[in-house]
């Protein structure tokens, strides 16, 4: 039976109503491209009304989505749900995805509870503090300029993407990692891989595989010829067992384990980890951002007229679009959230598009308003797994935005809105291209 919104959602939710069916229950709503681009499923949007509902899982099971802000925090916050993958079903079909999924890869944080998940944290956190953020924007502003420059000296016209929204944050996670620039064109297209729904699950394996195969082999490089960056500030070693018998005194001591503790094998799930998620999120934030200024004269000019809305815009944007989506728990015990009592071994899909679009939070949550107070969102997630890099994406697009603006004032699409390509089968949403032009019409 296919879901009908005018199904009575006290009788599909109620804890009591066994007698409806697994096929009467809705299943997660994914077609943005159906109506705005910028919004979350107009289907999606119907399920809003009720902050936890029951929801179909692709294999059939039964679990909970999540759509209101509270119970997203609630439940995003509390120990007792597990982010643990071997826990999870999945809410969306995935090509060639097995029936159960396997536990995290070494050095995967985002699939592990505490204690392991806090040993990592703890190890990382440190290192992409607000300061040590704020301190790269120098370094931010110039790579900015440097593709701002080559954009004005290439002719009037570019594919964003590919000449500003991907090379900025590209070049950022590469000198804070200590990742050659040079190397892009090995692991670029492993990551696409990686975060598209529509490969084939042997095809992510692959990608991934090779993503690790990559990141390990920098990280013996780095070993031998530290350089400053975190990579070989992770990967460097401790101290050695000390010289063999009958040893010269000019003999290095062998190489002991890194200071870190992190074996090389954790060393690369980390790396390629941050590597991956470091220039694909911010790099779909910068694209689909410009896309939704572009597309909201008045919004634009604001910002043009005061550069020094870059902060409040950027924490708009990133509520307004929501491009990483949903989060995924597994309830370890009988909780109750909002009302609402999920049971034990349940998954909980936690719809960041919809939390970023309750009214209870944010008043006229659909209407785009770079002068909001956006603060309280959710793209970066919320309690002990939030995105470790959120400060470094909030330095990169509050420098990046204002400078393309600053640059090119009459910087316009140059295709019409309804025909610019959309990531819609990737875990990160954005947009594939986006043609824009500056010279006169």
């Amino acid at each position: 039976m296919t879901y009908d919104p005018a199904i009575d959602s006290e009788t599909i939710d109620s804890e009591t109503a066994d007698s409806a069916t697994t096929d009467e229950l809705p299943v997660l709503p994914t077609d943005r491209h159906t109506g705005c681009p910028f919004d979350p499923p107009a289907a999606l949007t119907a399920l809003s009304d009720r902050p936890v509902r029951r929801l179909r899982y692709a294999d059939g099971h039964v679990g909970r989505l999540v759509t209101g802000h509270a119970a997203a925090r609630a439940v995003l916050a509390d120990p007792r749900f597990s982010s643990r993958y071997e826990l999870l079903h999945l809410p969306m079909p995935m090509e060639g995805a097995p029936g159960e999924l396997p536990p995290a890869p070494v050095g995967d944080i985002l699939g592990l509870d505490a204690p392991e998940h806090t040993r990592y944290r703890r190890l990382l956190a440190g290192r992409f503090t607000v300061r040590r953020m704020r301190q790269l924007t120098g370094r931010i502003e110039r790579f900015t300029a440097d593709c701002l420059d080559a954009m004005e000296q290439a002719g009037t016209t570019a594919d964003l993407v590919e000449a500003f929204a991907r090379p900025v944050p590209t070049l950022v996670i590469c000198e804070l990692l200590g990742v050659p620039y040079a190397d892009r064109g090995r692991f670029l297209g492993l990551v696409e891989v990686i975060f598209d729904q529509a490969a084939d699950a042997g095809a992510r394996d692959e990608a991934y595989a090779g993503l690790l195969r990559y990141v390990g082999d920098l990280v013996l490089a780095k070993r031998a010829e530290p350089t400053d960056d975190l990579l070989s500030d992770l990967a460097a070693p401790g101290p050695g067992p000390g010289p063999g018998p009958g040893a010269g005194s000019g003999d290095l001591a062998a190489p002991g384990p890194a200071a870190s503790g992190l074996s090389d094998e954790e060393l690369a799930g980390i790396g390629g980890l941050l590597l991956a998620a470091g220039l694909d999120t911010t790099a779909n934030m910068l694209g689909l951002g410009v896309f939704a200024l572009l597309a909201d004269p008045v919004q634009l000019e604001a910002l043009r007229a005061d550069p020094d809305l870059a902060g409040p815009a950027s924490e708009e944007l990133l509520r307004y679009l929501s491009v990483a989506d949903p989060l995924l728990r597994s309830a370890l015990e009988d909780v109750e959230v909002e009302g609402e009592l999920i049971r034990a071994g349940e998954t909980v899909t936690v719809s960041v598009q919809a939390a970023n679009r309750d009214p209870r939070r944010f008043p006229d949550p659909d209407r785009l308003d770079i002068r909001r107070r956006a603060t309280g969102h959710l793209s970066f997630g919320h309690g002990p797994h939030q995105c470790l890099g959120q400060q470094l994406a909030r330095v990169e697009m509050t420098v990046a935005l204002p400078a393309l603006f600053a640059r090119f004032p009459a910087l316009r699409l140059a295709v019409p809105p309804g025909e610019v390509p959309l990531r819609e089968r990737s875990s990160i949403y954005g947009v594939v291209s986006l043609p824009v032009a500056w010279g006169e019409e």
